[in-house]
């Protein structure tokens, strides 16, 4: 479920991308959109992954007996490792800082789309925006508690199927406009050398 859930939010991920990516060159956009968020990931899942499966494996812990909390799951592996107090509360620290850059890239995606496309959009607007999608959320999580939660997940990687042929379709369309910027810069140069 994991990349469908990535798949479903790829049309609101993207434009957030292209839109702070203004400017950049293909290579500096791999490199800071790509390639270091991967290497994070990848390092991120084998060390923390790596420490969950040792100690469930060691029996070291309420990860060996099952937990049925699993947003309790990286604190009950910290507490087990060192310097339990400093890690937890750098994880609290990141989980806040994903809450604020996604609610914060969120409300300026919703700005771009209702201003149609403009960047230049009044603060009020982009404010209005942060403080609507906040007591949305507010609102669904205590109407409906972890049932409007698991069922708004549910809702969103079930999205996630059809967004796929659009983004194969998207990469068949960025691919024959790379090939195509190739060719012209090809041609620009071979009349460079031609001409005096």
């Amino acid at each position: 479920f994991f990349w469908a859930w990535w798949i479903s939010w790829s049309p609101f991920v993207g434009m957030f991308i292209a839109r702070v990516s203004r400017g950049r060159t293909v290579r500096q956009f791999v490199t800071a959109v790509l390639l270091v968020p991967t290497v994070v990931t990848v390092v991120w899942m084998s060390a923390f992954g790596g420490a969950g499966v040792d100690q469930a494996r060691e029996g070291i812990g309420a990860l060996a007996d099952g937990i049925s909390d699993s947003s309790l799951a990286l604190f009950q592996m910290l507490e087990h490792m060192p310097f339990t107090a400093i890690t937890s509360f750098l994880a609290i620290a990141l989980v806040l800082v994903f809450f604020v850059t996604s609610s914060d890239s969120g409300s300026l995606v919703i700005d771009s789309i209702t201003s149609g496309g403009k960047t230049d959009a009044p603060q009020s607007q982009r404010l209005f925006w942060a403080t609507f999608e906040g007591i949305v959320a507010g609102v669904l999580l205590a109407v409906g508690g972890a049932a409007a939660l698991t069922a708004m997940q549910a809702g969103a990687v079930s999205t996630g199927l059809p967004f796929v042929l659009v983004l194969l379709a998207m990469c068949v369309s960025l691919m024959m406009g790379l090939f195509h910027e190739l060719r012209l810069m090809k041609l620009a140069k071979a009349a460079a050398a031609v001409s005096p």
